[in-house]
């Protein structure tokens, strides 16, 4: 079989054998003095590494599960041309398991004073900013046989959002919301509602919205038309203490409280409602005021983005005196937490009338599907167990959400993917009822 390309110039070369003196062996070494010389040659040719111009370009921020573009413009200001491969270092968390070879790594050839863009395709796997480390750059000669290696540092972060999957509820609410706002047959009325219009009476309608004075001053009966009130002012504070980092399914509870909150502000918006965040601890982690209704979505998104859960107890007092500060006027407070006996009882009831007293407080918090199967669970000694645990578990936690319900508050207790529109729809009656 004949040899091409490299390996038939390494045969060839092959034939001529030298002794050189190696000082770090006893001995004479063996080497083939035309290879070397065309090891050092190729190694001469190959386009130097520190001179290259590195730039970047693309995206900033992506959604959580969808994929982000950089772009590296390499530009070659010597007169060799570059063959090289090129390694575009992310966090491990940038990219699925097990395709980060793929997707990091890149071929090009830049012709002297040229440039060429190579693209890396991120596709994180946690939310937060994915910073780019360092470029490393592997040059090879004409021939292949050696290589100059350098790195460059090249600054870019990527700003992974939350992936707010519970935007797809979003268009039942609205509808819901234009029900309750009058804008369909369906005309409520409630203690906190204003008045919109008069029309005419037909059967069924509540006999105490009737006018009067409108019916007297025409031939047929009057009724009243009420619609919710506006520009309320709704505080979404979420607990990002100790219990936010326990895992419920894939995620922390911290980011299905993330997704409710979403909804809620992109729901209670469009009501004509201002929204603020406080996410709070021991310290405000993420503080959201005064955003404008077209602008209150992205200010959250992005606020939430790099929000962790601190393994910490949170400080009640310091949570209830911050919401206090936040909302000084009466408000619709949002608390996102979790119904674990010992935090509620020992931390947050003994600071609920601080908050009751002015504003409406509503309490949501994550409950965890597995507990609902093992409490199901039947047929071994183990799975009995399970379900008497189980058990237990959710009549404590029953317990607490009643406790939370004498005081006054509106307890909404669901799993991570009921627990979005649980919210809205208890943001929806609250409303409906005239109590914002």
């Amino acid at each position: 079989m004949a040899l091409t390309g490299r390996a038939a110039l390494l045969a060839a070369l092959g034939s001529l054998p030298v002794g050189i003196w190696d000082p770090g062996w006893t001995g004479i070494l063996a080497v083939n003095a035309p290879l070397a010389v065309a090891c050092a040659c190729d190694y001469a040719l190959a386009a130097p590494v520190r001179r290259l111009g590195l730039t970047r370009s693309g995206d900033t921020s992506v959604r959580l599960g969808d994929s982000a573009d950089v772009t590296l413009t390499v530009t070659n200001p010597s007169r060799r041309l570059l063959r090289a491969r090129l390694r575009d270092a992310w966090p491990p968390s940038s990219w699925r398991p097990g395709t980060e070879v793929a997707a990091s790594r890149h071929r090009l050839t830049v012709p002297p004073g040229e440039r060429r863009r190579v693209t890396t395709r991120l596709r994180p796997t946690r939310r937060g900013d994915r910073k780019a480390d360092r470029v490393t750059i592997r040059s090879y000669g004409p021939l292949g046989l050696f290589a100059r290696q350098g790195t460059h540092k090249v600054p870019w972060t990527v700003r992974v959002l939350p992936p707010f999957t519970s935007r797809k509820h979003l268009p039942s609410k609205l509808a819901r919301l234009r029900e309750l706002d009058g804008r369909t047959s369906v005309l409520i009325r409630g203690e906190g509602t204003e008045f919109d219009s008069l029309r005419e009476y037909v059967p069924g309608d509540d006999t105490r919205s009737i006018d009067w004075r409108a019916t007297a001053r025409q031939s047929a009966v009057a009724v009243r038309t009420w619609r919710p009130e506006r520009d309320r002012h709704i505080l979404l504070v979420l607990d990002t203490g100790r219990t936010s980092a326990g895992r419920v399914g894939d995620a922390p509870r911290l980011d299905a409280s993330m997704d409710a909150a979403l909804l809620l502000a992109a729901l209670a918006s469009r009501a004509g409602d201002r929204v603020d965040l406080l996410a709070y601890d021991r310290r405000v982690r993420a503080l959201v005021q005064g955003r404008s209704a077209g602008d209150v979505l992205p200010s959250l998104v992005d606020a939430l983005a790099a929000l962790e859960p601190e393994l910490v107890e949170t400080d009640a007092r310091g949570l209830a005196a911050t919401a206090l500060r936040t909302a000084p006027r009466r408000s619709l407070i949002v608390l996102l937490t979790s119904l674990d006996a010992a935090p509620v009882e020992e931390g947050l009831l003994p600071v609920l009338p601080q908050l009751t007293q002015r504003h409406t407080v509503l309490v949501a918090s994550v409950a965890d599907p597995l507990v609902t199967r093992m409490a199901a669970s039947r047929g071994t000694v183990d799975a009995v167990y399970e379900a008497a645990a189980a058990a237990q578990a959710q009549t404590e936690r029953h317990r607490t959400a009643q406790q939370l319900r004498r005081c006054g508050v509106t307890v909404v207790d669901a799993t991570p993917d009921d627990l979005a529109p649980a919210l809205a729809d208890a943001y929806l009656a609250l409303k409906a009822a005239g109590r914002l």
